[in-house]
């Protein structure tokens, strides 16, 4: 049921895709969830559950075999310009400096230039960034050019932002840093967030609802409320028993599914 808080809802998505041999595999199966405005959700789930295959769809770039998803109740592929999309991958363009590629969304929206650079260095202010405005991306960190990327989808102020496992490639000190200052700037517009993660302490400390995915087809085992009071400091994240409490109970679930995964894999 939707209600007047809901941003953004999966009604009873199902996508299914032909196999090499003529027959069918379904990777997401009836996922219904409502994402209330200014949420965080995080998504776990075995590997091949259908994660990214998630998020492809809603960011238009597969279309639902059944079932749709809506954004402040218009179709998702109506809404493109409202998405901010961050993937694992380093995605800054090579040609251009730190700030051109953090300006690009605006530029193509038609923001005169001195908006531009007065937006894109509020934004690198933030996460560290001041300095480095001028830089190619080969000249900086994966850890800074991660930032890049990130800042660059909050640039527009897009009502939903996608995270595709941002920090994967990431040392864990690097990881730790930059989830940090994601919550931070989080905090400051309250946007609407999915972020997929393999990482169930990433899922616990960022989110305000983990949701476990079973083993394919991607279906939704549970949805957890996580209890832990924002602002959070995560370098004591851990000593918090809201915190442990969480990851032992959905430690449980998804183990389960890792092993169904396991399973079907060896078929």
């Amino acid at each position: 049921m939707q209600s007047s808080s809901d941003f953004l809802i999966f009604d009873n998505v199902t996508k299914v895709f032909e196999s090499p041999d003529g027959g069918q595999v379904t990777a997401i199966d009836n996922f219904s969830l409502n994402v209330s405005d200014g949420e965080f959700i995080t998504i776990v789930g075995p590997s091949g559950c259908g994660k990214s295959t998630l998020l492809n769809l809603v960011v238009g770039l597969d279309k639902p075999s059944s079932g749709q998803i809506l954004i402040n109740g218009k179709p998702a592929w109506q809404q493109l310009r409202n998405i901010g999309y961050v993937t694992q991958e380093d995605n800054l363009y090579p040609w251009r400096t730190l700030r051109e590629n953090v300006e690009f969304p605006l530029e193509i929206r038609g923001m005169s230039k001195s908006e531009r650079r007065k937006r894109s260095a509020e934004l690198l202010e933030k996460v560290g960034l001041a300095g480095f405005e001028n830089r190619y991306g080969h000249q900086l960190s994966g850890g800074m050019r991660q930032r890049g990327n990130i800042v660059r989808a909050l640039s527009f102020d897009p009502g939903l932002i996608i995270m595709d496992e941002p920090f994967g490639p990431l040392d864990a000190q690097t990881r730790i840093v930059l989830q940090q200052q994601l919550l931070d700037l989080w905090l400051q517009d309250k946007k609407t967030v999915i972020f997929i993660t393999h990482d169930l302490q990433e899922a616990i400390a960022l989110g305000d609802r983990v949701v476990v995915m079973t083993a394919r087809p991607g279906r939704i085992r549970s949805v957890y409320d996580i209890k832990l009071t924002r602002p959070r400091d995560l370098h004591h994240l851990h000593d918090d028993p809201e915190f442990r409490n969480a990851l032992s109970d959905l430690w449980d679930e998804l183990a389960d599914e890792v092993s169904a995964a396991n399973a079907m894999g060896r078929k």
